[in-house]
């Protein structure tokens, strides 16, 4: 999807200004929208006020890469994804709207002029782009799914752990390798299961239990491949601090040790100073990172200049992924990424290339 871009960005101070205004945002916007609807959400008891007072916290996640890089589609994206979610559950969704003008209004008179015009400007093209409609977000870009992705995901959302397993040994057994059954079946039945909480159709124990199934099974189809032969390079992935999740970088990881590549993963949600200083000390070949939301984009742009700082022309090249960079061109450029990958196979190709 090409980026959409506002005209104006904040600098440096409007930033850190709309840092120090968030914990007052939430808590004025939550008051001001219960105070004119409490009596519509009582059904929903006490937690409905937690809940709002977490989407007001996205709302101001998902505008500071709007105010920072100047990405509006991510934000819009986000609204009607809200939206989707809210219907699912019954509640009303007339509100939002009304939210994006209160939000301006808020951080127009808390911040300085000149900033809060930037600020209300990207609100409203937010604003009148959610409520223009038009086409329905694009679904997560996946491989062709295999027939027995279905089968996977039935077994998945049952919690059926030995006949997850018996999927892939049976595929594997067929002569099958890990990285196309990651790719054909696990990523699109757990892509399904994802949507499926999205309507509301599964709960977030059953999506965190598929999750972590779906873990397994990789692994133990990982310890069955057959050893590579090795091609003396390292690499190094990682979720970059904030993002929890694992699937994505752990299928890219599996593809280049199963490429001959010596590789460090260290999982999920990196501190980005402990990121950074052991990309240092080991001195990979090339560094991969992933990037799941548009609000971890500072995230990643702060990893890759501190590289760069640190290390000069010695800084390994860095390749990005994940649902933020797969569905909008060019960010792995706004960060400072070498390249980008949307599958494990492109991601080793590239890899090729810059290394």
């Amino acid at each position: 999807m090409p980026i959409t871009a506002v005209q104006e960005t904040l600098e440096d101070t409007g930033l850190q200004r709309l840092n120090v205004l968030q914990a007052d945002a939430i808590r004025t916007l939550s008051d001001q929208f219960y105070a004119l609807h409490d009596a519509a959400y009582q059904r929903f008891g006490a937690g409905a006020r937690d809940a709002c007072r977490e989407d007001f916290a996205f709302h101001l996640e998902f505008l500071r890469p709007v105010l920072e890089f100047g990405l509006l589609q991510p934000m819009v994206d986000y609204l009607h994804w809200l939206d989707s979610v809210l219907v699912s559950r019954g509640i009303p969704t007339d509100h939002l709207a009304l939210s994006l003008d209160w939000l301006a209004e808020f951080l127009l008179a808390n911040m300085e002029a000149r900033h809060g015009a930037i600020v209300v400007k990207a609100l409203q093209l937010v604003r009148d782009a959610f409520q223009a409609g038009g086409p329905k977000p694009p679904s997560l870009p996946a491989p062709d799914a295999w027939p027995d992705a279905a089968e996977l995901e039935a077994a998945l959302l049952s919690g059926d752990q030995s006949g997850s397993l018996a999927i892939v040994n049976r595929l594997m057994d067929a002569g099958h390798r890990l990285v196309d059954i990651e790719g054909h079946v696990i990523q699109p039945a757990m892509y399904h299961i994802g949507e499926k909480w999205q309507a509301n159709q599964v709960t977030v124990a059953q999506e965190h239990m598929a999750t972590a199934i779906a873990q397994m099974v990789m692994t133990m189809g990982l310890l069955r491949s057959p050893l590579p032969t090795p091609n003396g390079k390292r690499v190094l992935f990682a979720c970059v601090e904030g993002n929890h999740h694992v699937v994505g970088v752990s299928m890219v990881s599996d593809a280049f040790q199963l490429a001959g590549w010596d590789v460090q993963y260290l999982g999920a949600n990196v501190p980005t100073a402990s990121l950074v200083r052991h990309v240092v000390e080991s001195a990979p070949d090339l560094v991969g990172l992933s990037v799941s939301f548009p609000q971890q984009l500072r995230v990643v742009r702060d990893v890759i200049a501190r590289l760069s700082e640190q290390l000069g022309t010695a800084r390994p090249p860095v390749i990005v992924g994940g649902l933020a960079i797969n569905r909008f061109n060019g960010l792995a450029n706004m960060v400072g990424a070498d390249s980008c990958s949307a599958d494990a196979r492109a991601a080793v190709t590239h890899a090729q290339s810059l290394v």
